[in-house]
């Protein structure tokens, strides 16, 4: 069941994603979050929501189901994902996905195989790998076609985007622009307990309204019970892996220090191992 307190919806868990960003009713938040992701470079005017569910060419071929997947009036296409957990071939599906909206722009006959701009974007509730490894903490990854002679962009028409929500921490007084307005929210909302004063405007009075989980139908709140529930045992299962993961990275440490003769109560502050763990080492 869903805490006594929560007033709004988690917008991480795959009900509450859709409900904000995937129905014709909320086309203004989407357009709102999309030119706060694009930054200027381009302006999204009204969008067409398109069928999510995409086949292949043929009947065992692999399909695709995107979170959101929507046209603009001069064929642009964009697909917006929600990814809580990192997986191991997430980019080669973050590319796969890309090549039904490019495919299905073909067209009978005598084509010049003109194209419209494709952008697919992540939000991602996790860093990836190697901005761990390399200490960035960056939010944004734009990826586009480049030719690695001259460093310049090949091909503009196929546009990534990653969102790296799990590097954003700034809290709401220190949200100036839009996108670091939405991406609060994203990370927020489900803490929050009124609109704050900073976010005002008709887009945000929109959202909390979405959001609100006391003007959910009984069908609804089920639906929405379920996601979060799916959502929490995604967020333990990582919270222990995790855990799983520094212990082991401890109790190695530990075993390296001892070796090396460290008096075990450093080793204990240190580590966070008990004396008596180490003495098992």
């Amino acid at each position: 069941m869903i805490h006594t307190g929560e007033r709004y919806i988690n917008p991480l868990t795959d009900f509450g994603f859709k409900r904000i960003f995937g129905t014709p009713f909320n086309s203004d938040l989407l357009v709102s979050f999309l030119n706060a992701v694009l930054d200027g470079e381009r302006v999204v005017e009204d969008v067409e929501y398109s069928n999510s569910e995409k086949f292949g060419s043929n009947e065992d071929a692999r399909k695709a189901i995107f979170d959101v997947y929507c046209k603009t009036a001069d064929g642009s296409r964009f697909i917006v994902e929600m990814q809580n957990v990192y997986q191991d071939f997430y980019k080669d599906r973050s590319i796969f996905y890309s090549t039904f909206p490019i495919s299905e722009q073909a067209e009978k006959g005598d084509w010049n195989y003109e194209l419209k701009d494709v952008y697919t974007i992540g939000i991602l509730n996790f860093a990836f790998p190697e901005s761990k490894k390399s200490g960035d903490n960056g939010i944004f990854r734009e990826v586009k076609l480049m030719d690695i002679n001259t460093k310049e962009v090949f091909y503009d028409k196929l546009t990534y985007i990653y969102v790296e929500l799990a590097n954003f921490h700034k809290d709401i007084d220190e949200c100036k622009t839009l996108i670091d307005k939405w991406l609060f929210c994203l990370k927020n909302l489900q803490n929050l307990l009124e609109r704050p004063t900073e976010l005002q405007g008709r887009v945000f009075e929109k959202l909390f309204k979405t959001a609100e989980i006391a003007m959910f139908k009984p069908m609804e709140l089920k639906a929405y019970e379920q996601s979060i529930h799916a959502y929490r045992d995604i967020k333990n299962g990582m919270d222990s892996a995790r855990r799983e993961g520094e212990a082991k990275a401890n109790m190695k440490v530990a075993r390296m220090m001892k070796a090396k003769g460290f008096d075990v109560s450093l080793i204990s502050e240190l580590t966070g191992l008990s004396e008596d763990q180490i003495a098992e080492l």
